[in-house]
Order: structure tokens, then sequence, then C-alpha cells
């Protein structure tokens, strides 16, 4: 029942919280799992991180492979941290900005001229998907086509029931990632003789042993970055846009900032040109929206040994899943935080809990990537094109595996006079 109530109801470990506190244990698929939310509880799991170690359900670690920096722990996850990480460094997020930045005008141009109304998430999702494609593996627009197509399936069978029954979501899951490694394999051999994407930034990784990483491994940190970098980004955008097409004060009141912003940014300063110094409303706003509908309703770790959370005793041998919507909205005054209210970012005494990216030595390795595409996004397509909502649709979230509008945010597009 537990499980069955886990997967159909949006509210299941909020409502769970409000009965039974900060820290409560259930079981979901035969496995003791225990909910935390709130500061206290999610400090003292960071502050014991010796104690834990990740862990996804078996969905998810098959999909993902057992050589993924998400399936490996101790010194394994640590040395492929390293190795991916020159993937997001300041010097790789220069280069990757202009390419962005022509991504964003590609997205307006098609927006600008297919025929309304417009499935606007969609459009977000193969925008999220062609710029891990092609910043991070070099690939061209016909070959992004290609693999997004595999790579939508994949995605809807990682949260899915782990039986490879034909015509499941995870059996067609399961056959799209062998046709992905191939691709991606594909890609990696190319990029030993030529330039692309920034791939050359992961020559000459090592593993825990020091020993350089094998094709495989790198190909599989690699479907995890797509992973990481386009369903959560896509969710994000398409979020950011509904919340503000939902509130038009608070669009008009961002607006006003963007005004005095250039687009495009300046030549070669894409990467810093709508920063938070630069842009604080801006930044308020995707803060907002990521405390709201996060990414990610969660992460999970396991108990190696007994734990204390909030003054609770967690057992060895438990998931800890960390409700990352629950906490966001969880304090003093329950009624504001539950409202799509920005300027409480920019307010002094504003003190909420912000994991949208998760936390400790596993938060994401994507996060600046991801807020780099979000801030590049939001500032190109709201200075040229005017979006309305179209009545009558359908603008509840479904949450797996991330958030987005059941009816894929219909809107009319049109240019901004």
């Amino acid at each position: 029942m537990e499980t069955l109530a886990f997967f159909r109801d949006p509210d299941f470990a909020q409502s769970r919280f409000e009965r039974y506190g900060d820290v409560y244990e259930t079981s979901l698929l035969g496995q003791r799992t225990v909910f935390i939310r709130g500061e206290k509880a999610i400090n003292d799991l960071f502050n014991q991180a010796d104690a834990v170690e990740g862990w996804w359900p078996e969905s998810v670690k098959k999909l993902l492979g057992s050589l993924s920096l998400a399936n490996r722990n101790g010194a394994g996850h640590k040395a492929r941290r390293r190795v991916v990480g020159q993937l997001f460094t300041s010097a790789a997020l220069n280069r990757y900005s202009p390419t962005i930045v022509l991504l964003v005008e590609a997205l307006n141009h098609d927006l600008l001229t297919t025929n309304s109304p417009v499935a606007l998430v969609p459009k977000l999702r193969r925008f999220a998907f062609s710029v891990i494609a092609n910043t991070v593996l070099g690939l061209d627009q016909a070959d992004c086509n290609a693999l997004f197509i595999d790579f939508e399936t994949w995605c809807e069978g990682l949260f899915s029931i782990p039986i490879a029954i034909p015509g499941s979501p995870y059996a067609k899951a399961f056959q799209a990632r062998k046709r992905l490694m191939r691709r991606i394999s594909s890609v990696l051999e190319k990029a030993q003789t030529t330039s692309m994407g920034g791939l050359d930034l992961l020559a000459g990784g090592l593993d825990e042993a020091g020993i350089p990483l094998t094709d495989e491994d790198l190909a599989e940190q690699l479907l995890l970055l797509l992973f990481a970098g386009y369903e959560t980004t896509a969710s994000s955008l398409s979020c950011l846009v509904l919340s503000l097409l939902q509130n038009p004060t608070d669009l008009n009141w961002l607006l006003e900032e963007l005004v005095n912003l250039a687009w495009p940014p300046i030549e070669g300063n894409e990467a810093i040109e709508y920063d938070a110094q630069r842009a604080p409303r801006l930044d308020a706003v995707i803060k907002e929206v990521m405390r709201l509908t996060p990414p990610v309703g969660g992460f999970f770790r396991i108990t190696k040994e007994a734990i204390a959370l909030a003054g609770v005793l967690v057992p060895p041998n438990r998931v800890v899943q960390v409700s990352i919507a629950a906490s966001q909205r969880s304090g003093t005054d329950s009624t504001d935080l539950n409202k799509f209210r920005p300027q409480r970012h920019l307010e002094k005494e504003t003190k909420v809990t912000l994991l949208p990216f998760g936390g400790g030595e596993r938060v994401c390795l994507g996060k600046s990537l991801a807020e780099l595409e979000i801030r590049l996004l939001t500032v190109g397509l709201l200075k040229n094109i005017n979006l309305s909502l179209l009545p009558n649709q359908n603008l509840t979230l479904k949450l797996i595996p991330s958030p987005s509008p059941e009816d894929e945010l219909l809107v009319e597009a049109s240019p901004l006079i």
C-alpha cells in the first residue's frame, strides 16, 4: 500500500511529515526507508558522511550501469568526481557559453516560426538535451536528434519496476541503453583524433588505483551526465516559464530588470553576464522556482551503521530519503512558503532551505552548467518573445522523473514588440 501511495500521491512525504514529524520510517518495495526533512536532520546526515553510502532504486542502478559515478562509493566515487568535474570548471563554462547562446537563438527562431499553439515542454527538453550533447559531447544537431529519441525512452524507464517484461518501460529503456552506450562509445573513439566538445578535458583521467579510466567507464559517466544535465534542467526551465506566466506581477517585476540587460551577452562575458550580482531579480526567480519545484524531489543514502538524525536513531541498512521538496517548504510560516514569491530571496531576514542540486559530497557536479543554461535561456527568451498560456489546459505537474506540466505547457508565442 505504501509503495503504491508513494508513486501515485504527490503529497506522500508531506502528509506523513505532518503526521509523524521530520523523521519517519516506512517500507517501499520491501526496503525499510526513512524519510527526513529540515535543516537539523539533513545537516546531521551530511556530518556523518562516513556512516552512509549513496543509494538508488534498482531500476536506476541497472540503467545507469555498475561503473557509473552514481553507483560508486568511497575512493571510486571520489576519483570519478575529480575526472568528471573537469567538465564544469569556470574555464569549461566559458568554452560552452557561446554555443548555448546560439542554441537559445535557434529555439527563439523555432518558437516564432512554428504554428501556434506551441507545446513548450518538448521544445525545452530538446533544447536542454542539445546543450549537454553539443557542449560536452561535441555532437552536431543531426547526431543530437538521433541520440535524443533513445534517451527519452531510457529516461521513461529509470523509475520503473526493474522487470524486463517485453514492452514494459524498463525493457524498452534497457534496449535503449544498449544503443546509447554504442553511440557514446563511438563518440569517445572519434574524440581521440578530433576535438569534440569538452571531451578533451577528460583526457588522462585516472581511477582510484591511478589507472586511466576505460572507454566503458567514461561512457557510463557520460550517460549519467546526459541525464543529469538534461532531464533536471528541462524540468527547471519548464517550471520557471510556467511560474512566471501564472504570476504576471512577478514576470513584470523581472522584466523591469531585463530591460537593462543586453541580449545577446557581450562576447567573452556570456558565462557571467547574468549572474546574481548583475541580475539579482533573475537570481531570485531561479531560486524560487528551484525551491517550490525542485527538479529532483529527493536523494538517497543507505546507512552502514546506526546514526542519529534530528534526535532519532536510524539503524543500519536503512535507506534514507532526503525530501528536498518538503524541506524547502518547511518553516514557521507554511502559508507563505507555499507561495511563489521570488522577492523573499532578496530579503535579509529570509531563511529558507535550498537543496535543489542535493548536497554534501555528492552534490550535483553539473550545477554550474545548469544554472548558466537557465540564466541564458531565461534572458534570451523573455527579451525576444512574448508568451501567453492557452486556457483550458492541465497544468498539474507530473513528478516522475522530474516535474513537468501534464499538457506540456501550451502557449502562444509572438515577437516582443
